[in-house]
């Protein structure tokens, strides 16, 4: 069964995303490399449609926002007195935090938007939130998983099954 996408499988993708008006949100300049089988290591709807494929093949796959990053939350956006931040405070920085009203353990990354009259906007959702994505993806690897990558559930960064696994689109 050597390359045939299926559970338990390392499979390397060669991949773009675009939004809905083929607009490039990721020009896909490094391959993904993920754990196949319900691992979360990928949007679901990408994974259900690779089961099966052969490296080599293609796909192109339409997700709508409830299948990527989610809808956009217009309470996980923040204003601040800039007097509360750093002074050093830039737009695009990010900081760790919990919405109002949020148990502690409810982690956002809030990332810091606009900051005008004494004032700074920080949003904590996904820059993609919101958005209709088409992910375009050809097959070009798959191996059978590793002991470790099974126990870990995630795929290694590198060919040979060693080392961390790599921050993957999900």
């Amino acid at each position: 069964m050597s390359g045939l996408v299926h559970r338990n499988t390392v499979v390397t993708l060669d991949y773009s995303v675009t939004d809905s008006e083929g607009q490039v949100v990721d020009d896909g300049r490094n391959p993904i490399r993920y754990l196949h089988g319900g691992y979360g290591d990928i949007f679901d709807r990408i994974e259900e449609t690779l089961e099966g494929k052969h490296v080599g093949d293609s796909v192109t796959v339409k997700l709508q926002p409830d299948e990527a990053y989610g809808d956009y939350d217009p309470e996980l956006v923040q204003i601040e007195p800039a007097s509360r931040l750093p002074k050093e405070i830039k737009v695009g920085m990010q900081f760790e935090g919990a919405p109002e009203g949020a148990d502690e353990d409810d982690v956002v990354i809030y990332r810091v938007t606009d900051i005008a009259d004494g004032k700074v906007v920080m949003d904590g959702n996904h820059p993609l939130a919101g958005m209709s994505l088409v992910f375009t993806c050809t097959v070009r690897d798959v191996r059978p998983a590793t002991e470790d990558e099974l126990e870990d559930e995630t795929a290694s960064d590198d060919d040979d099954g060693e080392g961390p696994g790599p921050v993957v689109i999900h």
